[in-house]
């Protein structure tokens, strides 16, 4: 099959990377977003250019001139593999087979941009991705392939997504190709009686209320882990949390209740939170205990307001 690859980012260059190496379709093109200004290359365009690839990066699918060149390519499948512009009915439908698209969720759940982060923060034990015919709904369209993935009690967000769903997703990539070419794909509707949608977890969506329970404040910061960081303050400025484990804790919420080897111990609502990785107002990440040290942090200093 002739493939148009559409993509950003790691996900997109492995995908197309995966479908190259596979040598069963051809790529006939690569898109991608427009350069920006100050920002690194993406990588999806340094791979394509490395194997001599067609790359494109229109800003509008619309354009009458966009939609001459898709149909240029005679293409049979356009495979969007972590795409954030949006791509029109009439772009989409240009090739033979339409268009796939990869969501890392279990559609129709957690339909949105931060779509791994909350489910991580809400306490749920597994999540997944999904390959879809999309429609100009956001995340909307029939089913292709549906893939889940367990989220352990001490899973983050970058492990979630990183070791789980970003290998198995681009496994889903070859898999849902593989389908098209043999004809009569799976077209399972997404039930909208399950739909969820969530916006951007943002920095604010991270600032950690110790007065929440032990469970709320761990699962918000593993889902905040590496991005956007759950925080709290120290002496008036910001203290981001990334690693951390549940702990015994005794006393007022807030407070370090423990300064051990592996950290310190913070009291939240029922429990403690062994604080192990951190980033002090804009600086470099460094472990819990060297923190602990350099700041001469005592049990019963405060943490928040």
């Amino acid at each position: 099959m002739r493939i148009i690859l559409n993509g950003q980012q790691a996900f997109g260059k492995a995908a197309l990377e995966a479908i190259l190496e596979k040598g069963e379709d051809e790529v006939v093109a690569v898109y991608t977003a427009p350069d920006k200004e100050g920002r690194p290359v993406d990588p999806v365009k340094e791979a394509a250019l490395e194997h001599g690839l067609e790359v494109r990066q229109p800003a509008d699918y619309s354009d009458p001139a966009v939609i001459e060149e898709l149909k240029s390519w005679n293409a049979d499948l356009m495979m969007m593999a972590y795409v954030i512009i949006f791509i029109p009915e009439e772009a989409r439908n240009v090739p033979k087979h339409g268009s796939l698209c990869f969501h890392p969720s279990l559609l129709p759940l957690h339909r949105g941009p931060s779509s791994i982060n909350w489910p991580i923060i809400w306490g749920a034990e597994k999540t997944g991705l999904t390959i879809f015919y999309p429609d100009d709904g956001l995340d909307e369209g029939d089913i292709c392939v549906q893939k889940e993935v367990e989220i352990t009690p001490d899973d983050t967000l970058g492990s979630v997504y990183f070791d789980k769903i970003f290998p198995l997703g681009i496994e889903a990539v070859l898999e849902s190709i593989d389908l098209i070419r043999a004809g009569n794909p799976p077209h399972t509707p997404q039930d909208e009686s399950k739909a969820t949608y969530e916006g951007w977890c943002r920095k604010a969506d991270g600032q950690i209320d110790w007065n929440r329970s032990q469970v709320e404040v761990y699962n918000q910061i593993r889902g905040c882990n590496p991005q956007p960081g759950a925080w709290t303050t120290l002496d008036g400025k910001e203290l981001q949390i990334f690693d951390s484990q549940p702990a015994e804790g005794a006393g007022r919420t807030g407070r370090i209740c423990a300064i051990t080897d592996d950290g310190f111990v913070v009291n939240a609502g029922r429990g403690g939170i062994l604080v192990q990785r951190v980033r002090y107002d804009g600086g470099k990440k460094v472990s819990a205990k060297e923190f602990a040290a350099e700041m001469d942090l005592k049990v019963g200093s405060k943490l928040g307001t």
